[in-house]
């Protein structure tokens, strides 16, 4: 495991007063992205650069003392945490004679891993493939092999780069038209639950912040959770009860790290899509992270990519709450400096998912973030009329209920328009009595 760290940009960083990673927890990120998908790593090390080599990222001196130290330790696989162009990739290749991937390549092959559902197996694939379109050169020998055309297969004279190119650009445009129609199906979903209404809580944050532990914490759902990087790809739902008993839908996404290539983002936006109809976004941060002020500025760039700032997200009726996680981890002082933080500002919380600390609170100030559209309304409807007593129970809020000695049962709700319309529907012969209770209440 290699991290190249250029002295230049450290340099610059400080100059502009950005906060700048250490190559210590670098190395310590890139070796967790490793374990992920359980390699052995048998040897790491952080690599300075005073400028980048075209040929080969590192000078030929570091080329040939690598080579000697991967040779020794009969290494298989040598990861470089950073971007290689397909010809420096190449060429280290054949200089230590050993597989060589850059750390675009070590996140997707922890993607078509993780990924599970049919869409983020179609987003993982798409991926991969705008990946290796680009590291088409010519690395084997049947690469500069000529063949003659029979028209569908092309023109005479096609190289097989060409050929290959022109193959993967097909598939590309397969999987992107099967993606539209997931994604249509995706909107489909989520005009339902807009119907439903029940609003949306997105979790968002750098991978590994404790997201998955979290959602299990708030919905008790057994959502594979550990402690890796990128434990959770394809997004997970599940209805969630608020303190006050309304409804809302939270949805666990995939976990942002630092140097997402922008086609990565781009593959996932259907993803992620669920953070733009969200009412309440929860970033969670791993308040024991040394380096958290910069994986949360990481986090809030990828979030800008798809169209959210907190600016816009204010514009939009979103509230951006900072979730400061893991303050188990925190001792003494650090422990009550991060809990009167939160105490301090009425967007942040503390909590530990792990141990459940703060967790009502969290539940309490999503409770008063949900924009209330309900009314109050009392309903009396005759006790035979179960199903659709069943129904109100399901589909709205029944704020207290109580049946008399002649059969009628009173309901005091808390009702949206859109859940009344769908009742009128559903139960015409009882429309009008909500209808009349429904004026009475707002008279």
């Amino acid at each position: 495991m290699l991290v190249p760290w250029l002295k230049s940009a450290e340099q610059q960083a400080k100059r502009e007063g950005g906060a700048s990673r250490s190559p210590e927890s670098r190395l310590e990120e890139a070796v967790g992205l490793a374990a992920a998908i359980s390699l052995n790593v048998v040897g790491s090390s952080v690599v300075s650069l005073a400028k980048p080599r075209p040929a080969t990222l590192l000078g030929e001196g570091k080329v040939d003392e690598l080579k000697g130290q991967i040779a020794e330790l009969r290494v298989e696989l040598v990861v470089v945490d950073g971007p290689l162009g397909p010809g420096q990739q190449r060429n280290l290749e054949r200089a230590w004679n050993v597989k060589v991937l850059d750390r675009t390549g070590l996140i997707l092959e922890i993607f078509g891993e993780r990924a599970r559902t049919r869409e983020g197996t179609l987003q993982v694939e798409l991926a991969h493939l705008n990946y290796q379109k680009s590291r088409l050169v010519r690395s084997w020998t049947h690469l500069e092999r000529q063949r003659g055309g029979f028209g569908f297969l092309g023109g005479p004279g096609e190289t097989q780069i060409e050929a290959d190119r022109r193959l993967i650009q097909e598939r590309i445009t397969k999987i992107e038209r099967q993606l539209e129609t997931v994604k249509r199906t995706r909107q489909l979903h989520r005009k339902t639950r807009r119907d439903a209404p029940y609003p949306i809580v997105a979790l968002v944050g750098y991978t590994n912040a404790g997201k998955s532990t979290l959602f299990n914490r708030l919905t008790e759902a057994g959502v594979f959770a550990e402690n890796l990087l990128f434990a959770t790809l394809d997004p997970t739902m599940r209805g969630l009860l608020l303190p006050s008993g309304r409804k809302v839908i939270l949805s666990d996404t995939v976990g942002f790290i630092s140097d997402l290539p922008t086609h990565l983002v781009a593959a996932f936006r259907a993803t992620l899509e669920e953070v733009l109809e969200a009412e309440v976004i929860l970033h969670v941060r791993d308040a024991a992270h040394e380096e958290t002020a910069i994986q949360k500025k990481d986090v809030e760039e990828v979030l800008a990519s798809l169209g959210v700032t907190k600016e816009s997200a204010a514009a939009n009726g979103q509230h951006v709450v900072d979730v400061l996680n893991k303050i188990d981890l925190l001792e003494g002082e650090f422990h009550d400096t991060a809990v009167n933080m939160a105490a301090r500002d009425p967007m942040t919380v503390a909590v530990s998912a792990l141990t459940g600390e703060g967790a009502s609170g969290l539940l309490d100030l999503i409770d008063s973030l949900i924009v209330d559209e309900e009314r109050p309304v009392h309903f009396d409807v005759p006790a035979d009329e179960g199903e659709a007593i069943a129904w109100l129970h399901a589909n709205a809020h029944v704020r207290s209920r109580s049946d008399d000695e002649e059969g009628t049962v009173h309901l005091d709700l808390g009702l949206t328009p859109i859940v009344a319309g769908r009742f009128e529907k559903r139960f015409p012969a009882l429309a009008r009595r909500l209808g009349e209770a429904a004026a009475e209440a707002a008279e």
